[in-house]
């Protein structure tokens, strides 16, 4: 049987995919972004992304768009990222933005062997669903802006060279007060569901984010317990909107306790997130690319995003899906206080951008040893910029 075939049997019954040129850019976007050993770098914040990398020097970086291009064209000059990194996440602005010199920063990802996606949620209004409790963030459950609009701006998306795109969709948890509910379970998956139909209409492999934020005094099984509620709804909503599993890739988050809650070593983290996969992520989904989420103060986030991935290919060396990372501040936050706006700085930020790259692909391979790779550590630390980016 020709690979044709078999991917025009794989239609999953939805009949605008029985294009089999379709289905097959598809799946071959999605394999390349889970080619073996690589990860994201999420670099999609509408904002300098020093202002989220929770340090106060980063903080004093000047948020202008002189900076923002001139540290993007930074990262995606690094030489031999693309050895750890497939895909980069962008924000709508530096998805047609140019650097100093004249060259489209898509252009730079595609001529160092990164594809370019697009994030394409709008963010979320703090004044919530209405009904639903106010969680640990502050703010009521919430839903995303932007399924009205999203079509053509995919569609324009996938013009200007972006293949892939992100939705993030945010769910608190807060077991006295039954959150999540199930109300806002159902519209953040039954939303994920249809932005990825829609993307895969127009040749953009989705990438489906179903956010359950730290922010808590809850123990880590109190995070078992919502992420398996939250994927097992993710999975029966992208099969009833008939989403193209195998031209579609996962963002969750790692299992882990509150921030202020009782802390979970590596192992209880490795093992409750793969458990929870395991129950709940059919094996056609080809890969799945772990956010690093917010962390304590006292923690070295680079560090410990690093440690907890490479944890969970140490226990589980087979697994049947691609599990890597996909990571902003977890990849950025050395490079950005070693770069901090200046130019003299940029080949050392490069060095410092490859280095935990790097990293990041030992820990998808599960070789990644404790403290090999130089961070900034936990001085400096600040608490990030909260809420929709």
């Amino acid at each position: 049987m020709s690979s044709t075939n078999t991917i025009t049997l794989a239609h999953g019954g939805n009949p605008w995919l029985l294009d089999p040129e379709h289905l097959a850019a598809l799946k071959a976007t999605a394999t390349a972004l889970c080619a073996p050993g690589k990860g994201f770098l999420a670099s999609d914040e509408s904002a300098g992304p020093w202002l989220r990398a929770g340090h106060s020097g980063a903080a004093t970086i000047p948020d202008t768009i002189e900076n923002r291009a001139a540290y993007r064209s930074l990262c995606f000059r690094t030489p031999g990222l693309s050895e750890s990194i497939s895909g980069c996440i962008l924000h709508s602005e530096t998805l047609v933005q140019v650097d100093a010199d004249g060259k489209k920063m898509v252009d730079l990802l595609n001529a160092g062997g990164i594809i370019p996606g697009i994030k394409l949620d709008q963010g979320y209004d703090k004044a919530g669903i209405p009904g639903t409790k106010v969680g640990p963030l502050g703010h009521p459950e919430t839903m995303d802006k932007g399924l009205d609009t999203l079509k053509k701006r995919a569609a324009d998306a996938y013009a200007a060279g972006a293949r892939f795109a992100k939705w993030r969709n945010v769910l608190q948890i807060d077991p006295k007060n039954g959150l999540p509910s199930d109300l806002a379970i159902r519209e953040a998956t039954e939303q994920l569901a249809k932005y990825a139909s829609i993307c895969q209409s127009v040749g953009l492999v989705p990438i489906v984010e179903p956010e359950i934020v730290p922010n808590g005094d809850h123990d880590i099984y109190a995070c078992a317990a919502a992420t398996e509620r939250v994927l097992a709804a993710q999975f029966k909503a992208l099969a009833d909107h008939h989403v193209f599993l195998e031209g579609a890739v996962l963002k969750p988050n790692m299992v882990k306790n509150g921030l202020t809650g009782p802390p979970a070593t590596p192992e209880e983290i490795a093992v409750l997130t793969i458990t929870a996969l395991k129950r709940t992520v059919p094996p056609a989904m080809p890969g799945i690319f772990f956010l690093s989420g917010e962390m304590p103060l006292d923690m070295d986030n680079e560090e410990a995003a690093t440690i907890n991935l490479s944890k969970m290919h140490e226990l589980y060396p087979t697994l049947p899906w691609h599990v890597s990372f996909s990571y902003g501040k977890a990849l950025q936050k050395t490079t950005i206080v070693t770069w901090l706006g200046k130019k003299e700085n940029e080949a050392v930020a490069q060095k410092a951008l490859k280095a935990r790259s790097a990293a990041n692909r030992d820990a998808v391979l599960g070789k990644y040893k404790t403290g090999s790779c130089a961070s900034v550590g936990t001085d400096g630390n600040i608490s990030q910029a909260a809420g929709p980016y």
